[in-house]
């Protein structure tokens, strides 16, 4: 199947728009606002600087889709994760944009000329279809075969983001806390009980500490973090109360958006706009692509995307990772009183909740009274959670 085809394929499964709707209201992305403007008197939707601005943005952040053609993973026969591969490359993505922030920073923007810079390059490197390139989808699935990871089969978020974790975890207890490919803490977000069916996550922040201080082997009190939460929020579909939760994550600073998309088809959710998200779609077919990390003039067009695209919120799999990157203390501090004050707005429903201690008797009491009340807004025995 030619990449034309497939994806025409995708577009009738993710039921997605190649241009934004003509909305005034202001885009979010990754934690940065953009501004649309109105012209006077026709009301049509002006390109201004702030459209362009979030353009330049958006098509810099990095693109990770199937690929053809690689080496084949293990012991297997497959050179290609066309129709399996999505959630993989999903998170691909979203790790790759915490790379980018920790190293180049937030308002980095792809350079029109080469020389590239090599940091940049470096982080395409990382993610090379080979076992050579240490966050290749072929490190993945060997790091992930305790979570029933394996080539040709679909994989939801919970698993990816533990498989995350073992691969991390692994590359640092092999090569130590000085080796820099993956400069931060790991911290995959869980309710009181581990597992899909755990709870409500809490993000716990001396859990938080602990795994900081375990990531440099006590050399620093706090280091880099990247944080993610699977969440289910809901049956077929997210609960609507949700939804306004969901789209309030992307106003963080410490934002790296959501791994989701429809069911079977997962995306890299990055900005919002009214009810509607934007992503980038990981289900166009190219040709595999090792990039050596020294070669500045590198060809990495096939790494970006210049076509906008969104879908409805509402539309989202319910089975989905929200991921922050927090660059030190400061900053995770600053998003415990964000998620804390997002927890507030909805009485008994929220994505997740901030304690100090996971064990602390007032915590505990707190999160009981959150599910009481969630089951009393729901008129139901049945809560979200329980999928969890």
């Amino acid at each position: 199947m030619n990449g034309g085809s497939m994806r025409r394929i995708q577009e009738r499964v993710l039921g997605y728009k190649s241009n934004i709707s003509n909305s005034v209201s202001d885009i979010w992305l990754l934690g940065v606002c953009y501004k649309v403007c109105l012209e006077e008197p026709s009301q049509e939707v002006v390109h201004s600087k702030g459209y362009a601005a979030f353009s330049e943005d958006f098509s810099s952040r990095i693109l990770m889709t199937y690929r053809k053609g690689f080496v084949s993973i293990g012991d297997s026969k497959y050179s290609s994760d066309v129709n399996w591969g999505c959630m993989l490359r999903s998170s691909q993505m979203l790790v790759a944009q915490a790379l980018l922030v920790y190293r180049l920073g937030r308002s980095w923007r792809k350079p029109l000329q080469q020389p590239f810079d090599r940091d940049y390059i470096k982080i395409l490197h990382m993610f090379g279809d080979s076992e050579d390139s240490p966050f290749s989808i072929h490190n993945l699935l060997k790091a992930g075969e305790s979570y029933a990871l394996a080539p040709g089969s679909w994989v939801g978020p919970y698993a990816m983001s533990r498989t995350w974790e073992t691969l991390v975890r692994s590359k640092i207890e092999k090569d130590g806390f000085q080796d820099q490919s993956f400069p931060m803490a790991i911290y995959v977000v869980s309710g009181d009980e581990d597992g899909e069916r755990g709870g409500a996550p809490v993000i716990c922040i001396e859990d938080a500490s602990r795994i900081c201080s375990e990531f440099s082997r006590n050399q620093v009190e706090w280091s880099p973090i990247l944080l993610l939460v699977p969440l289910v929020l809901g049956l077929d579909k997210v609960n609507p109360r949700y939804l306004p939760l969901l789209a309030a994550t992307f106003t963080f600073p410490q934002s790296l958006g959501i791994l989701g998309g429809r069911p079977g088809a997962s995306t890299y959710l990055v900005g919002v706009q009214d009810d509607k998200v934007f992503y980038l779609d990981p289900h166009e077919v190219q040709q595999a692509v090792n990039i050596s990390k020294d070669n500045l003039e590198a060809d990495t067009s096939s790494y970006h995307c210049n076509v906008v695209r969104q879908i409805p919120l509402e539309s989202i799999d319910p089975s989905l990772a929200i991921g922050f990157y927090c660059r030190d203390k400061d900053d995770f501090d600053d998003f415990c009183s964000r998620a804390s004050e997002l927890a507030a707005e909805l009485n008994g429903a929220p994505l997740f909740t901030v304690t100090q201690s996971r064990y602390s008797p007032k915590s505990s009491r707190s999160h009981e009274a959150d599910l009481d009340a969630a089951d009393d807004a729901e008129g139901s025995t049945q809560d979200d959670w329980q999928l969890l």
